[in-house]
């Protein structure tokens, strides 16, 4: 492969895990390292590099586009920020303390329940109204968003806080522990403890994400682990791509949304717990 047609396959493959990382929250890191390893033999340092550059990529052009839209919620974002940055320090002081092993099951089961009740409301548009949180009024944890495939405004208002803020911890300390990022346990956290929309939930994870991801980022270039000219057509083609599915994610329904998030969580849940018991996936 002349070094031409691998920056248009890698550009190519980055826009599509940058539209993809942005209807479901998650930054696409998830997509581009295995791809980067597995298919372009790029030395995993130099791919999770790449990936962390990704992750704000895509964290900068969506939050962007969701703000215009209202479909993130920057007040809900940064208060939960609180408890994954809390938790990551947590985790991150925690490290070789723990077997890695157990705590890999440990989140692979959890994911694989999380799996469960996100197909249990798969079909669920707008969350049901649940009784006022205290928390939620007191620091307006709520807002307003037009959905277009609905035809209205949308007006939501966050639930059960103290269980999501405690999801938020466990999902920071988790990534601090196992280096791992938690883009599915913050769209989790909001789906399902905050009875959040899934596409508010998402796109408030992508602007999150990308607060994490750029200290994070500090600390894989000072070891030298981002190439520049690995980085910068894969942020480029991530950002384009992030663009993109901001624009796609505007017309998709909440449950769509949560649909193609299902699988995704079912191969991490899979991923994990193999893992956990010491078997390597090809």
């Amino acid at each position: 492969m002349t070094p031409l047609v691998f920056l248009a396959a890698l550009f190519a493959t980055s826009v599509m895990a940058g539209a993809t990382g942005a209807i479901l929250g998650l930054g696409g890191g998830i997509l581009l390292i295995p791809i980067l390893t597995l298919f372009y033999g790029v030395d995993l340092r130099y791919a999770m590099g790449a990936s962390i550059v990704s992750v704000i990529a895509t964290s900068s052009g969506a939050a962007a586009a969701y703000l215009r839209t209202s479909l993130s919620n920057i007040r809900i974002g940064l208060f939960l920020t609180l408890a994954t940055v809390s938790g990551a320090l947590v985790g991150a002081g925690l490290a070789g303390h723990v077997p890695v092993r157990a705590l890999q099951l440990l989140l692979g089961l959890a994911l694989g329940y999380s799996a469960f009740t996100t197909l249990r409301q798969l079909h669920v548009e707008i969350p049901q109204s649940l009784e006022a949180d205290t928390l939620a009024l007191r620091f307006s944890l709520d807002g307003t968003y037009y959905d277009a495939p609905l035809d209205r405004q949308v007006k939501y208002r966050a639930a059960r806080v103290r269980q999501g803020f405690a999801a938020m911890f466990g999902a920071g300390l988790l990534s601090g522990l196992l280096g791992i990022g938690s883009g599915a346990f913050k769209v989790l956290a909001m789906d399902y403890f905050m009875r959040l929309p899934m596409k508010v939930s998402t796109a408030t994870s992508n602007f999150m994400i990308g607060v994490t991801s750029a200290a994070t980022a500090s600390v894989y270039f000072a070891h030298g682990d981002i190439h520049p000219l690995l980085a910068t057509p894969v942020a480029i083609g991530v950002l384009a791509g992030a663009m993109l599915g901001t624009r796609l994610m505007a017309r998709l329904r909440n449950t769509t949304v949560r649909k193609a998030f299902l699988p995704v969580l079912a191969y991490l849940a899979a991923s994990m717990i193999l893992h956990g018991l010491g078997i390597e996936l090809p």
